[in-house]
């Protein structure tokens, strides 16, 4: 078998084989095969684009090609959920102890943020102390005793993505379904749960940035769900507005807690109950309004927050931070951002809001950069309201006096018209 035979079969529109497909992600991976064949390779996959069947092998492919956590016990049904990436998506802090407070397992790994998308791992890492490089002992440990633990990507986890994914990144070739699914869905495969739930993201702050194309990626994921015997669902939620009120690494912890406490915005409890609720329902512990309610009552009774703080002292972080915010870094620097006319705000540049908070500092835009964590965006006013002129829309936090070119482009990434508009922030569901 040739790798040349394989970039010219795609090229001229056919249907790779599953020996065909194992044998480049193989080959790849151990040094055989040079990146520039793969180069080739993917940027015809970009253009002529792949069969259900065949992001389905590449999927497996790319799970099969590292270790995976098959022989992980922590006691019980194992759930995950994914985001595709959004901007102030900060769902997993919240729903994830939602879920295991309801009795449901959750052993997740997450990433770090790149760009204008953030990450949780980054996220939790505001918190003093908290260990998100557990060994895989401990973190079964702490699945089992608190329900929940949320550790980063592991390297020997689906390397094949990694590989992958670094060469779609300066090849033009990032923003293709069949390649976004199978390295979504070979991680997931890789963490071996038992249900699956994806936010699949849609909108100007989402790689998706229509209805059509999120539903396209949606369904292929719950395609190679279902082909790998997994519970698998995808909600399409509305990424044309950051989420919550707030854009950063503290700030956006402080707001999950607030979640659990029952004082966050509404939209960001909103997503977290649908979340929590459709995890729930696929691990069949009711029908959807049923756990729904349960989750509800989960953070009525303060069973969530509890097992917030019961992950966080486990990892290795200080509990008190989940029961009093103000431990929370602040920044040294604010500044006020005004209306400079009156009217509704009618549309926002979510990916823009993104852009300001890295020039914040709360984001990198490569690998290995330091992030301040106390840097961010805190929104008073959001798509839909009405703001007066002078009056304050949003406060940019960082640890330095750089506002000009950050409150420059918040301000043109936001639209003041006559009119209202929003939309649902569940668009879409695919089963």
């Amino acid at each position: 078998m040739r790798m040349y035979d394989i970039i010219k079969k795609k090229r001229d529109g056919g249907e790779l084989t599953d020996e065909e497909i194992r044998f480049f992600v193989g080959g790849y991976v151990d040094g055989s095969i040079p990146d520039y064949q793969v180069s080739a390779l993917l940027m015809a996959i970009y253009f002529v684009g792949m069969s259900e069947r065949e992001t389905a092998t590449l999927t497996f492919a790319v799970r099969d090609s590292g270790a995976t956590l098959q022989g992980l016990d922590v006691g019980g049904f194992r759930a995950d959920k994914h985001s595709t990436g959004g901007v102030g998506d900060k769902t997993s802090l919240a729903v994830m102890p939602i879920v295991a407070a309801c009795g449901v397992k959750v052993a997740k790994m997450s990433g770090r943020g790149l760009g204008h998308t953030g990450g949780t791992v980054d996220k939790l890492e505001a918190i003093e102390g908290f260990d998100t490089a557990l060994s895989a002992e401990k973190f079964a440990d702490v699945v089992k005793k608190v329900g929940v633990a949320i550790v980063g990507q592991s390297a020997t986890l689906a390397p094949a993505d990694k590989l992958l994914y670094a060469l779609r990144d300066v090849t033009a070739t990032v923003d293709s379904i069949p390649l976004i699914a199978s390295s979504i869905m070979g991680k997931k495969l890789a963490a071996c749960d038992d249900c699956i739930v994806l936010d699949v993201k849609c909108g100007s702050g989402a790689f998706m940035k229509t209805i059509e194309d999120a539903k396209r990626l949606a369904t292929a994921m719950v395609d190679i769900g279902k082909r790998a015997g997994k519970r698998i669902s995808a909600l399409i939620t509305d990424m044309d507005i950051p989420l919550g009120a707030t854009i950063g690494n503290s700030l956006e912890v402080v707001e999950a807690i607030d979640v659990l406490r029952g004082k966050a915005p509404k939209d960001l409890t909103e997503l977290c109950i649908a979340l929590s609720a459709e995890i729930l329902w696929l691990c069949g512990l009711g029908n959807r309004t049923e756990c729904e309610e349960m989750a509800k009552q989960a953070l009525i009774c303060g069973r969530a927050l509890d097992t917030l703080a019961a992950m966080v002292e486990a990892q290795g972080g200080n509990k008190k931070w989940i029961y009093d915010t103000s431990f929370f870094p602040r920044a040294r620097f604010t500044k006020e951002v005004i209306a400079p006319k009156s009217g509704f705000i009618s549309s926002v540049n979510a990916e823009e809001y993104g852009g300001v908070s890295l020039l914040l500092g709360a984001g990198r835009s490569k690998v290995g950069e330091s992030i301040d964590c106390a840097a961010g965006i805190v929104l008073y006013k959001k798509t839909g309201d009405y703001v007066n002129q002078g009056e304050v829309i949003a406060v940019l936090h960082s640890s330095r006096d750089c506002f000009d070119a950050a409150e420059s482009k918040l301000l043109a990434a936001t639209v003041i018209g006559d009119k209202p508009t929003k939309r649902p922030l569940v668009l879409d569901r695919v089963e």
